[in-house]
């Protein structure tokens, strides 16, 4: 991003929309963000409501540009500003615009610029419709640039939208996850920038405060720090572990810790022994062997004893065993066999 000195900015001032109270203190704003090389207002001159501005012209060298109304209650300066800034912008002698004006119609004005690879700031009052403070790079209130605090000025004839304050807490803790490094911390000029980005027409006064960084030291759900030496940074409370999730893991790594020390002192491979008993697993030992080996010898005894005798009752009823079948006995008839040999002689 160049250095402010090396942007040039045209200023391009709705004379017929802006009170000229804010002329100083807009081209001071302006002065932050570049060098204003253009600065011209445009407005019927020839109308008593600009007496005012007559005497800021001359006093911060901007230059008065001449648009009469055609016809009555018709605001004829929105086309002349158009058409000029479309000439400074295909002249090339510009970086970028700042259009001060709170009237909507300049609202694809603010898109084309953007569109063309300009930078585009807005600067109206809190009264300027949404659609201009979204299609600018940052819109900046006329109000908050006053010394004596935020002031209102009285709304047009027209209707004016309702302006919607976004949410404070949902905006910076986006901000914050966005930008945020590995550790959680986030710069502020970072933050300041993503917010300015989602919504160009945040503003601190808004939310009571004057400096962003103070805004954000006032928030219970961000932590702000300054490192010696470093620039602000910010990160989001819950992102920090408890006190009781840190020392638990602290313990479960030094459980781990030790048992993986445990098992690479234990030997492995032929030279291992086996894991010496327990006290109580050693004095159950000769018990069971004991046992074991009663039932052993009662086993060996029970299959080398003899069968007893049956008694003679028991012979008695005991039926005898059936006995084998008569082999089949195959007899040839020698009468047949006489027959036969007679039919053949």
């Amino acid at each position: 991003m160049p250095a402010p000195e090396n942007v040039r900015i045209a200023v391009l001032i709705d004379a017929d929309n802006t009170s000229p109270k804010h002329a100083e203190a807009l081209l001071e704003e302006v002065a932050k963000y570049g060098v204003p090389t253009v600065k011209r207002a445009y407005g019927d001159w020839t109308d008593k409501h600009l007496s005012g501005w007559r005497s800021e012209v001359p006093k911060f060298a901007i230059q008065p540009m001449l648009q009469i109304a055609n016809t009555t209650g018709k605001n004829s300066t929105d086309s002349a500003l158009i058409i000029d800034a479309m000439d400074l912008l295909y002249s090339g002698n510009v970086d970028a615009f700042a259009l001060v004006s709170s009237d909507s119609d300049f609202t694809s004005l603010a898109i084309r610029l953007r569109g063309s690879g300009r930078t585009v700031y807005g600067m109206g009052l809190r009264k300027t419709p949404q659609s201009l403070r979204q299609a600018v790079d940052r819109f900046i209130f006329l109000e908050d640039l006053q010394d004596g605090g935020t002031t209102y000025e009285s709304a047009p004839v027209e209707d004016v939208e309702p302006r919607r304050i976004p949410d404070l807490r949902r905006l910076l803790e986006r901000a914050v996850n966005g930008t945020a490094h590995d550790d959680g911390w986030a710069s502020l000029s970072a933050v300041a920038n993503h917010v300015t980005r989602v919504e160009p027409s945040f503003s601190v006064k808004d939310y009571g405060a004057s400096k962003l960084v103070d805004l954000v030291r006032a928030q219970d759900y961000l932590e702000v720090e300054q490192p010696e030496g470093g620039s602000v940074r910010v990160r989001l409370v819950n992102t920090r572990p408890s006190k009781k999730t840190a020392a638990r893991s602290t313990r479960k790594t030094a459980a781990t810790s030790a048992a993986s020390k445990r098992t690479a002192a234990e030997p492995t491979g032929p030279e291992a022994k086996a894991p010496e008993p327990s006290a109580a697993a050693a004095a159950a030992a000769p018990a069971a062997k004991k046992s074991t080996t009663r039932k052993r010898a009662a086993k060996k005894a029970t299959s080398a004893a003899p069968e007893p005798e049956p008694t003679a009752r028991e012979a008695a009823e005991t039926p005898p065993p059936p006995e084998p079948p008569e082999p089949i006995k195959h007899t040839v008839t020698t009468r047949k066999r006489s027959e036969r040999r007679a039919t053949r002689g």
